[in-house]
């Protein structure tokens, strides 16, 4: 099934999709249920899914609580109106995996000086990990995600992010690398400066449980960059190309390195644009996952 987390009147709540244009509020019919992570934790202590967790809300209902997910989207998109929604959940952690796709190895070598090092992480046991952002700097569904002012070539990464939860995967959203190749390229010790910075990160539009997106290794993707209304960008891919999966990544991340619930990790691209290609300010990114749903953001310079 798959979550949104509302704003209502600016209070928060979470709802599951019920039909494929309507969302039952989950948090007017049990108040104690505002969140994700609140439906994550009362599934683990009853010892079942988040999905059972949420039909037995459901079945309490007695109508009234549901909402159109179309107008919510509208209205998100507008940016006004009594229900939008936002992240789907608000990560703790984000972190993010590099090398995970073949094209981004040869494109990151393409960009470096000390090419070997990538075609070595791409077939090690060991994987690229890094920390991509704090909270405050993933932005949500329609909100402007960052380049950085002091780069010249920068390029959206459109990635399937999972959510960790008890040690383990339990669901999954789209997210957006934001990356600055200038700076990367120049050294990939530098790679924190390309990677972590104001609105670096985006998430959404929803959390998809594990039952809902089956096998996470047979997803298209989808990447669209428009410019003054023109499209000047359509790239796609597949997560059946990943040489590592989900469980393998998230396994590998908490090794020593025990994550809060909620932590979420995106888990590299393997759509990129063109050596000659750069973001611009007002760009707009779309970013579509099969079973998941669309990412969109707005490219604003920082």
């Amino acid at each position: 099934m798959r979550y949104f987390q509302l704003s209502i009147r600016g209070e928060s709540h979470v709802a599951v999709e019920a039909t494929e244009d309507t969302l039952v509020d989950l948090t007017a019919i049990s108040p104690h249920a505002r969140g994700v992570l609140d439906l994550l934790r009362t599934a683990s202590m009853m010892g079942t899914d988040i999905d059972h967790v949420a039909r037995t809300i459901v079945d309490r209902s007695s109508g009234g609580s549901t909402i159109s997910l179309a107008d919510v989207e509208d209205a998100t998109a507008e940016g006004s109106g009594p229900v939008t929604y936002g992240l789907p959940l608000l990560p703790p952690e984000v972190w993010a995996v590099g090398v995970t796709y073949s094209d981004s190895m040869r494109e990151r070598q393409a960009e470096s000086d000390t090419p070997d090092v990538y075609a070595k992480v791409y077939t090690a046991d060991r994987p690229e990990i890094f920390f991509k952002a704090t909270p405050d700097r993933v932005v949500a569904p329609f909100n402007e995600v960052g380049i950085r002012d002091d780069s010249d070539w920068d390029v959206p990464e459109p990635e399937l992010a999972f959510v960790v939860f008890d040690g383990v995967v339990a669901g999954y959203t789209v997210g957006n690398d934001m990356s600055s190749r200038t700076i990367e390229g120049a050294n990939p010790l530098y790679l924190p400066q390309a990677k972590i910075y104001d609105r670096s990160c985006a998430i959404g539009p929803c959390f998809v449980t594990r039952e809902t997106v089956g096998d996470p290794q047979a997803l298209n993707v989808r990447l669209r960059i428009e410019r003054d209304g023109a499209e000047v960008f359509n790239g796609t891919t597949s997560t059946s190309e990943m040489i590592r999966d989900c469980d393998y990544l998230a396994d590998w991340l908490q090794r020593h390195n025990p994550v809060p619930d909620g932590t979420t990790v995106l888990t590299g691209t393997g759509v990129i644009p063109p050596p000659e290609f750069t973001l611009a300010g007002g760009d707009v990114v779309s970013i579509e996952i099969e079973k998941i749903g669309t990412l969109t953001n707005t490219v604003v310079v920082v």
